[in-house]
């Protein structure tokens, strides 16, 4: 036989219309009585049709996140706690890839609008204009990026950039190169805009770059000529990549040029030297995000970031 909702009302000791919440605005039920009737839902097998939902509620139940590059080791923290999320809340959350491309990112933004309730934008590469036009189109909430009127989620980059260079600087370099990321990134202009504010510190800005191993790897020798002993990557994967050129130039980190990266991404603690770094609350923001998007809260949350020190970074000669 079929399960209902009606049965597992009957189960639970609920009002059949507490059960359709449960499911469909889980928010709004109390943690308690949410947990009873998923509990009892699951022991008698009971299946909710997204279908019939969505008809009746206008909702498809279905989420879209959209990521610069998944194959950077940053994002897969973050979209899996952003599934959990999702299911937990019985969401399904479907990822797309933009490659860092802002006209791919409006073609996405576009698409999902037909088929979701909601998008989870993460580090959007298009301009605040295209990302307000799109906005009208369909709910979303963006991770690392202000935006008027939107629901937002920020990892602090700037803190944490500000404590890599004063932990440069506190070994006492005194002349520190800004390895940039993408021209027009959001993090990137945060990321100088803090370095810069850090007293008795040169900067030399070397950009911009991708934001990739080989984007580090191919500004080694601008890196070099501008005769720093420190160094502030975009991200691990520039840095990582500079680590990379800088050896192939016959510099060593950290004895002669000192290296941080931002992210804290699992390659980074493999490499050698492992390497100090600004650890980001990607899983945090993840949920966080699937959160305020399907309690369709608009609110700007600023999480905190810290200064991870390993193996890259020393005393200058």
């Amino acid at each position: 036989m079929t399960v209902t909702i009606r049965d597992v009302a009957r189960a639970s000791g609920v009002h059949v219309s507490t059960v359709s919440r449960t499911f469909s605005a889980p928010h709004m039920v109390n943690a308690a009585t949410r947990t009873r009737v998923l509990t009892v839902a699951e022991e008698l097998g009971y299946r909710p049709n997204r279908a019939a939902r969505a008809l009746t509620t206008g909702r498809t139940h279905n989420l879209g996140l959209i990521v610069a590059d998944i194959a950077n080791p940053f994002f897969p923290p973050l979209i899996k706690a952003a599934h959990a999320a999702a299911r937990q809340r019985d969401y399904h959350l479907f990822v797309a890839d933009t490659d860092e491309e802002p006209a791919a990112e409006e073609e996405l933004v576009q698409a999902f609008s037909k088929q979701v309730d909601g998008v989870v934008l993460c580090s959007p590469r298009s301009s605040n204009k295209a990302l307000e036009r799109l906005a009208e189109r369909v709910p979303f909430v963006v991770i690392n990026r202000r935006l008027r009127g939107a629901a937002t989620v920020l990892m602090d980059v700037g803190h944490g950039a500000k404590l890599a260079v004063e932990h440069l600087a506190g070994l006492g370099h005194r002349r520190v190169a800004l390895v940039s990321g993408p021209a027009g990134s959001w993090t990137s202009a945060e990321i100088r805009a803090a370095a810069e504010q850090v007293p008795g510190v040169e900067l030399a800005v070397i950009g911009p770059n991708a934001p990739t191993e080989r984007g580090g790897f191919a500004a080694a020798g601008r890196v070099r000529d501008a005769r720093v002993t420190g160094v502030l990557a975009y991200n691990d994967l520039v840095a990582i990549g500079l680590i990379e050129g800088l050896g192939d130039l016959g510099l060593s980190v950290p004895a002669d040029v000192s290296v941080v990266g931002i992210d804290d991404i699992v390659p980074g603690r493999l490499n050698r030297p492992k390497l100090t770094t600004v650890a980001m609350p990607t899983a945090a923001a993840g949920r966080l995000a699937v959160d305020l998007l399907i309690q369709e809260v608009s609110a700007t949350t600023s999480l905190e970031t810290r200064l991870v020190v390993r193996d890259s970074t020393a005393a200058p000669r």
